[in-house]
């Protein structure tokens, strides 16, 4: 059984748009990707995920339960959501101590090793702390009763990048404990260090569900040749070469389909140098969401 499960899964919001027919399944102990633009969905599908609104049609469940209809299923999840917003006259401690009393059970130690890694002051007022401190604060409020599930929207919003090393480090230290993770991020550079699987969404809709090694190995490959004397132009008819360009004796191409076929195509040429490039999510990102690409 997946931790995961969403089917069909469409929310309507009047004439705006939320999400369309959508499914994908993330697998107990996978850290699992789900990106894409400002607006495109994700958090529509958080919130369904954890039941605080109700889908037009389809079905979003935890632990194969609907989290509406079974809000018990909740207590096995942290959440760390986009934005955190606090009674701002508590104390840090205190919040902490009522959050922990809903899961039944003792957090005291918990919470004083997270606030330690995250370098959090327990006595100060949530309402003297700043943006990034109070994200602090969400990050052990999610992590506190060790959830078997954890899903973070956007969580580095407001941390400084040593912070978001840490962070990630301390998710890392909760998968290997077994923690299955939901990231859902637009920060590309931290999916692809997270996760092993990534789904992209688009205007509300799912546009692929990949590994991140299968999505680079697909992806087109950026390839600049040395030739030993003139440049074999043979070379930018073969299949799979586009944007081919020389500058004197250099050669520079894209290439898409089997890399040893490309090899096999080389081999016929006297070159001085090769350096074939691998993308980067970005790359692939920014392929799938420009007007008019190819799928």
């Amino acid at each position: 059984m997946s931790v995961i499960e969403i089917q069909h899964l469409t929310k309507n919001y009047g004439k705006a748009r939320g999400v369309v027919d959508l499914s994908f399944s993330v697998e107990k102990g996978e850290v699992f990707g789900f990106i894409g633009p400002n607006g495109a969905g994700k958090s529509t599908t958080i919130r369904t995920l954890l039941g605080l609104i109700h889908p037009t049609s389809g079905s979003a469940t935890l632990f194969g339960k609907s989290a509406s209809k079974n809000p018990e299923v909740l207590r096995s999840v942290g959440y760390l959501p986009s934005e955190v917003f606090y009674d701002e006259g508590m104390k840090v401690i205190d919040l902490l101590k009522y959050s922990a009393s809903f899961y039944r059970k003792d957090c005291t130690a918990r919470i004083q090793q997270l606030a330690e890694t995250l370098d959090l002051d327990l006595k100060r007022k949530i309402d003297d702390l700043s943006f990034g401190n109070r994200k602090k604060v969400g990050i052990v409020q999610g992590l506190l009763h060790e959830p078997e599930l954890i899903i973070l929207d956007e969580p580095t919003a407001g941390l400084d990048p040593l912070m978001q090393q840490t962070f990630f480090d301390l998710i890392a230290q909760e998968n290997k404990k077994g923690a299955t993770v939901l990231l859902s991020s637009h920060i590309l550079a931290e999916v692809q260090k997270m996760c092993q699987r990534v789904a992209l969404i688009k205007d509300g809709r799912l546009i692929q569900l990949e590994k991140i090694s299968t999505l680079k190995a697909n992806a087109v490959k950026r390839v600049s040749l040395g030739f030993q004397g003139a440049v074999n132009t043979a070379l930018a008819t073969q299949a799979g070469v586009s944007s081919w360009a020389v500058n004197g004796s250099e050669a520079s191409f894209l290439y898409r389909g089997n890399i040893n076929l490309l090899v096999q195509g080389l081999s016929k040429a006297s070159l001085t140098n090769l350096s074939v490039v691998e993308p980067d999510l970005e790359e692939i990102f920014l392929h799938y969401y420009t007007p008019g690409a190819s799928r």
